[in-house]
């Protein structure tokens, strides 16, 4: 019997208000998408040890949406992940965030990234983690306003790394998008490959959208990687922008570069496009 199903119990039951404690203070050029003609919101998805919360935003009229899957940063599901969710929306998507990491604890009310990452992102298994994202999948397909044939994946940071593993993992999965996930590291019980690992068998096309200044990200994995992907056959690509720090996307913080992050906006748009998501 796997640690999935031995486990009992869900530690977090809501998502988080607001900006994680441990992201502020938050910059003046945040970006706030409004909730007009959406339907917006938490929802529960089933898993298989209860229920998790997610933010979900889709069109309000209509139907048949495609899915993008929205996978968090270390900070959770908090407001900016729910931003980046309207922002699907707006553009015809069903986008869905589940809390991945609601059986460890809620991340939003510690102090550090340090903390979040000793206390609750060291713990959670990748095997619970592809287990909620197709129990997502699942209960979009259940809502009766989805199209799962055309799901799309995307993450940032932590999520970032989930988007080449949940790809493998899942193959009916149509494209992927990569924002600064980390692409090597050590082998345990919790975390037995990494995107480096299975990037030779990948057959979904997944678009990396990488800094040359990460300090967390060396560029020598980034240039490791797209060597590999670039003998395989699932079409993937790695950007490379010069000069730009980790977290590049995040509006919130100090590290957003918005030519940067407009240009891997519209490159993921393109990227969905032309490989039949929308």
């Amino acid at each position: 019997m796997s640690n999935l199903t031995r486990r009992k119990f869900i530690t977090v039951t809501a998502l988080a208000a607001g900006f994680a404690i441990s992201a502020h203070p938050i910059s003046a050029q945040v970006i706030t998408t409004d909730s007009e003609g959406l339907v917006a919101g938490e929802v529960k998805i089933p898993v298989a040890d209860g229920e998790i919360p997610a933010y979900r935003a889709r069109p309000a009229r209509g139907g048949n949406f495609p899915v993008v899957l929205v996978v968090q940063e270390i900070f959770g599901v908090h407001e900016h992940i729910q931003d980046v969710c309207r922002r699907f929306a707006k553009l015809g998507y069903m986008a869905i965030a589940p809390e991945l990491y609601a059986r460890q604890g809620d991340v939003s009310q510690l102090s550090s990234i340090q903390e979040i990452f000793s206390q609750v992102v060291s713990k959670v298994p990748d095997e619970q983690v592809m287990s909620d994202l197709d129990a997502t999948v699942a209960w979009a397909k259940n809502s009766g306003k989805a199209n799962t044939d055309k799901l799309a994946i995307t993450g940032f940071c932590w999520g970032g790394r989930i988007v080449w593993l949940y790809s493998y993992h899942n193959p009916k999965v149509k494209a992927g998008v990569a924002w600064y996930g980390r692409l090597v590291g050590e082998s345990t019980s919790l975390t037995p490959k990494h995107p480096l690992d299975i990037s030779g068998e990948l057959k979904v096309p997944i678009l990396g959208l990488y800094g040359g200044s990460d300090s967390l990200i060396p560029n020598d994995t980034v240039e490791q990687m797209r060597r590999v992907i670039s003998v395989g056959d699932s079409g993937s690509e790695i950007l490379l922008y010069e000069n730009t720090p980790h977290g590049f996307h995040a509006d919130y913080r100090p590290s957003y570069r918005k030519d940067q992050a407009e240009d891997g906006w519209e490159r993921l748009r393109d990227w969905f496009k032309r490989n039949g998501v929308i």
